[in-house]
C-alpha cells in the first residue's frame, strides 16, 4: 500500500495530486504547518532526516524529494501516462520544464521570499536582482505557454505537475505576482479544471482556495 506523507501548502501537493491523475489507491497522512514558524511539524523529522515533506512509503521503501518521488510513482505505476518517451518529438522539452520546477523556478522563488524576510535596505542590489530574476523566469514561462497548451507541448504531462504550485500557492509565502502574463493565467485556468487537480486540492489542502 502507498502512503503519501503531505505538509500543508507545500509542494507534497504534486505527491497527491500525481496519484489522483494515475487513479492510485494511496492513504493520505497530512500534518499542518507550525502556526508561528511555518515551518513543518516534528512528526516528519521523525520519518526523515531533513524534516519535510513529501515523503512516501511502500513496501518498506520510503522516499523523498517530490522529483524523484515523481519520477518513481510514473516508472512504477504510470504505464507511460503523464510522461513522453525518448522518440516523441517534445521529449526534450518535456525533461527541461520537468526539471525547471526544481532547478529554476522554485529556487528562484526562494530566493526572493529569503530576501524577503530578512528585509534589506531599501534599493539593496541584491533584493532587485532577485526580483530581476523572478521576471525573467516568469516571462520564459508565459512565453513558453503561449507556444504550447502545457510545458512540454499539446500533452499535459508531469512538467505540469512540477510547475503549478510555484505558480499559485507559493505565493502565500512569498510577494509576487503573475501580472498580466495571459499564457500563464489561462494555463492555470485549464489545470483548475481536471478532475484530478480539484480532488487533489480538496485532500490537500481542504478549504484553501
Amino acid at each position: 500500500m502507498l502512503t503519501v506523507h503531505h505538509l500543508s501548502t507545500s509542494q507534497s501537493e504534486r505527491v497527491v495530486w500525481l496519484c489522483e491523475e494515475l487513479g492510485l489507491a494511496y492513504t493520505l497522512k497530512r500534518y499542518e504547518r507550525d502556526p508561528v514558524t511555518r515551518l513543518a511539524p516534528p512528526e516528519l523529522k521523525a520519518l526523515h532526516p531533513m524534516g519535510g515533506a513529501p515523503l512516501i512509503e511502500e513496501d518498506g521503501l520510503l522516499l523523498a524529494e517530490s522529483g524523484a518521488i515523481v519520477d518513481y510513482l510514473m516508472a512504477r505505476h504510470g504505464g507511460g501516462r503523464l510522461a513522453l518517451a525518448p522518440d516523441h518529438p517534445d521529449y526534450a522539452n518535456y525533461l527541461y520544464w520537468f526539471h525547471f520546477a526544481n532547478g529554476n523556478l522554485q529556487p528562484t522563488l526562494g530566493r526572493l521570499m529569503v530576501l524577503q524576510r530578512v528585509k534589506p535596505a531599501e534599493g539593496d542590489p541584491t533584493l532587485a536582482g532577485a526580483k530581476a530574476r523572478v521576471e525573467r523566469v516568469l516571462d520564459l514561462v508565459d512565453a513558453r505557454l503561449g507556444e504550447a497548451p502545457y510545458l512540454a507541448g499539446a500533452e499535459f504531462t508531469a512538467a505540469d505537475i512540477m510547475s503549478v504550485f510555484s505558480l499559485t500557492k507559493m505565493r502565500l509565502f512569498v510577494d509576487f505576482e503573475l501580472g498580466q502574463r495571459a499564457n500563464i493565467h489561462a494555463w492555470l485556468k485549464r489545470i483548475g479544471e481536471r478532475p484530478a487537480f480539484q480532488a487533489a486540492m480538496a485532500k490537500a489542502d481542504p478549504g484553501l482556495a
